[in-house]
């Protein structure tokens, strides 16, 4: 029977930063609690606790200790987009009260950390971060994380399986496949909401069938008339208004890793979010978002385009459709700034970046890879000393 002392503690959750709405004449607030911004210390040997994803709580790695992070009941909150574009910076927050962050002149990147997590290379472009870390700037505050649910062991069985696949692929590439060539990050994103309401003009195309006569010679020479269905498009002039409600629009914050292997790494599983608590953090790093709210919110309106374009082709109707004119207007913005956590390597080969990120909440690999062109033309040799050895079997008498 296990001793009280051995029994997993709950840590009180702590107070959520969150954008309070308000009505419009009243000024917009963000309240932060002092007591979440805090380092979390083992209660037994006053070592640092650590998030550890296997049991989703807090851990300490010396005397085993662990403090379950209690279930938050404050709700995750959607900010109103135009209002929060008005705030100050002093309206603004911190992550917690002693997160250090430090630039990476190789890629741009701001690395936050807490002690006693170090940041002494970048984890999404291997450079040294020489510079002098500093207290970071206010951000939005995260409404939400995705807590680690992958082990740092098994990302590394991941990549493992995903090297192997990969074909020609030069030995530094299986630096990855060991626990210290990658490290836990978590990656801001934004997510956006709104209410479209779309006015189009086009035109609507049926198709129609005519009989077209021609001359063709037949199996005797001769000339001889004959007949074809030719499909023509009747175009009719269309106008209307498509509505449409976007929920949960995810854009990247980040720049430091290739757009297309974030969205390959979806989809992720955006309902178990949890209210932001810097206890999720512990042990890991954080990256600052680059891309600006304003700025996501662009990419997230092309996103919403492509989905617009195709209501608007459906009401359209016909067998074909083609549209002249949309203007789209948005109502009921929200967004929320949310963390998604990820385990990345990197390493430089022959002067170019390559880069493997693992979704850590389902394991999935994706990355760029090189190639090895030693191996490449190794086996170039052995396919063509193959071949001649069959070549010459056969011509033997």
């Amino acid at each position: 029977m296990k001793s009280p002392e051995n029994e997993p503690h709950k840590l009180k959750s702590p107070e959520i930063t969150s954008l309070q709405h308000t009505s419009d004449k009243q000024p917009l607030e963000v309240k932060t609690s002092i007591e979440k911004v805090r380092r979390y210390r083992c209660p037994g040997c006053g070592a640092d606790l650590l998030f550890e994803p296997k049991d989703g709580a807090l851990t300490c790695n010396f005397c085993q200790h662990k403090e379950l992070i209690a279930e938050s009941k404050e709700a995750i909150v959607e900010c109103d987009y135009e209002r929060y574009l008005k705030l100050l910076p002093e309206q603004l927050t911190d992550l917690a009260a002693d997160t250090l962050e430090v630039d990476c002149k190789g890629c741009g990147a701001k690395v936050t950390f807490t002690p006693p997590v170090t940041a002494s290379q970048c984890s999404f472009c291997g450079t040294a971060l020489v510079a002098q870390a500093k207290s970071p700037d206010p951000i939005v505050a995260p409404a939400a994380v995705l807590p680690f649910r992958v082990e740092k062991a098994a990302a590394t069985d991941a990549i493992k399986k995903w090297i192997a696949s990969r074909w020609f692929a030069p030995d530094a590439l299986k630096r990855f496949a060991v626990p210290g060539g990658i490290s836990g990050v978590y990656i801001p994103f934004w997510t956006y909401d709104s209410y479209t309401t779309s006015h189009y003009t086009g035109e609507r195309g049926q198709y129609y069938y005519e009989t077209e006569y021609y001359t063709e010679t037949d199996s005797n020479g001769n000339q001889v008339q004959a007949s074809r269905q030719v499909r023509r498009t009747a175009w009719h002039p269309v106008a209307g208004r498509v509505t449409r409600w976007f929920d949960d629009v995810l854009i990247a914050g980040t720049k430091s890793l290739p757009a297309r292997a974030l969205a390959e790494l979806e989809p992720w599983d955006l309902p178990e979010l949890k209210p932001y608590d810097p206890a999720f953090l512990a042990g890991y790093k954080a990256e600052r978002y680059q891309v600006t709210l304003p700025e996501g919110f662009e990419r997230a309106q092309a996103v919403m385009s492509g989905i617009i374009e195709n209501d608007i082709r459906y009401q359209i109707g016909g067998d074909e459709q083609r549209i002249f004119s949309v203007q789209t207007q948005h109502s009921a913005i929200t967004f929320k700034h949310i963390l998604l956590p990820v385990y990345v390597g990197a390493y430089h080969l022959q002067n170019k970046l390559y880069q493997v990120v693992v979704n850590a909440r389902t394991g999935e690999v994706q990355g760029e890879r090189p190639y090895s062109w030693i191996k490449i033309t190794l086996f170039t040799i052995l396919v063509i000393s193959i071949l001649y050895f069959l070549w010459w079997a056969i011509q033997r008498p």
